[in-house]
């Protein structure tokens, strides 16, 4: 398979390029700065822009999958920011058809009685997290074929364990309570959802 990714430098990002180079796929890294990303022989690095349809349409039209790993970090209006990039992600997915998977944030899911994460987010990360939310709700009408791939409420660098729950749009949490997972088992289950899919058109999560 070959996978464009965009965020490729990040937290996240970096551990999904590992986790696709491991089992074999070629990366089309995008970054703005790309001495950011390292290279490899399955690794084509290149420098656009994630904001540009005009950039990203022939970058996603020689591969098999879109994944964005990108998120408001520039310091500006994160709703502004989210959704530059998530309606040029959208536009490039439509003019060239292929399958877009995003990394979205935990906020847009719901608790098992049904209410909405976001409600409870605290507040330090909440404009972050209805950026989110706010692009989900641009994806699902969007018409392309999609995936919006949500985090446990915690995630962060860890172990690689490829022992994890995947579900619907519902917050994953143990018995005591707490909702996490690694970013190598997160990269884990998104190289699984794009090999073996499963949540077409669904938002998904996943978490211990």
């Amino acid at each position: 398979m070959k996978i464009l990714l965009t965020g490729a430098s990040g937290m996240i990002g970096s551990r999904i390029l590992a986790e696709a180079v491991r089992r074999g796929h070629e990366v089309v890294a995008v970054a703005r700065n790309p001495d950011r990303i390292a290279g490899g022989p399955r690794v084509t690095v290149v420098a656009a822009d994630a904001n540009d349809p005009a950039a990203l349409i022939p970058l996603a039209g020689g591969v098999d999958a879109y994944v964005s790993a990108l998120s408001p970090r520039s310091g500006g209006d994160p709703k502004d920011e989210t959704l530059r990039w998530g309606q040029a992600a959208i536009a490039a997915a439509r003019a060239t058809g292929v399958r877009f998977v995003l990394v979205g944030g935990a906020g847009s899911l719901k608790l098992p009685d049904g209410s909405a994460v976001l409600d409870h987010v605290p507040e330090i990360y909440r404009a972050e997290a209805a950026a989110m939310v706010a692009l989900r709700d641009v994806l699902i009408p969007s018409g392309i074929d999609w995936t919006f791939f949500a985090p446990a409420g915690m995630i962060a660098p860890g172990e690689r364990t490829a022992t994890f729950r995947v579900q619907a749009d519902v917050l994953i949490s143990d018995a005591a309570g707490q909702s996490f997972i690694s970013a190598e088992d997160y990269a884990v289950a998104m190289l699984d959802e794009l090999e073996r899919p499963a949540f077409r058109g669904r938002i998904m999560t996943a978490g211990y």
